[in-house]
């Protein structure tokens, strides 16, 4: 049988977007957001993180600081009793410089691929499971493959039309995904 997720964006919806953020040490996390993961985690929802990371493609930073960047965040969550189950991201961008990297690609949100390929890795029910970020792309990609998207206030992205909700902050946000599968 096939389940649902929430997928979470990263910048700004868990931890502060900081422009191309190429140091694990940089990291903050948002106000309430490694509460809101463990209360998706203490009711048995996989929680996913797809994260489009352009600054790969653009010679920013490596593949390899990135998942020093992802340890880090992990390890803060893991501290506070929050579990991410999966990463994704896309490393690419049409503009990039790096060779091979510099493509246009059907992971870069809101292109559904890495919502496809954790929904093969993990046996996701799309359709019935839901998207939290803080940008209308993030509301998209739901969108492509039939779930709901939750649009979060903790970015510079307040007015989106298409969003199943608007929540102040990413707990706002868990809640109500909560109380829409118990419905």
């Amino acid at each position: 049988m096939l389940k649902r997720a929430v997928f979470l964006d990263r910048d700004d919806t868990i931890i502060k977007d900081k422009s191309y953020l190429s140091d694990p040490d940089g990291i903050e996390i948002l106000p309430r957001a490694a509460e809101s993961i463990r209360l998706l985690n203490d009711h048995g929802l996989p929680v996913i993180m797809i994260t489009n990371q352009s600054g790969i493609a653009r010679g920013i930073f490596t593949e390899e600081r990135l998942h020093a960047i992802h340890k880090r965040l992990l390890s803060l969550l893991g501290d506070q009793g929050a579990k991410i189950d999966a990463i994704y991201y896309c490393p690419h961008h049409p503009e990039g410089t790096v060779k091979g990297l510099a493509v246009s690609c059907s992971c870069r949100k809101p292109n559904p691929g890495m919502l496809l390929q954790a929904a093969k890795d993990f046996g996701l029910d799309l359709p019935a499971s839901f998207m939290i970020g803080d940008k209308p792309d993030d509301i998209e990609v739901i969108h492509k493959v039939g779930g709901k998207g939750v649009l979060v206030q903790t970015g510079n992205h307040h007015d989106m039309e298409h969003a199943d909700f608007i929540a102040e902050d990413l707990l706002q946000a868990a809640e109500w995904v909560l109380k829409e599968i118990t419905e």
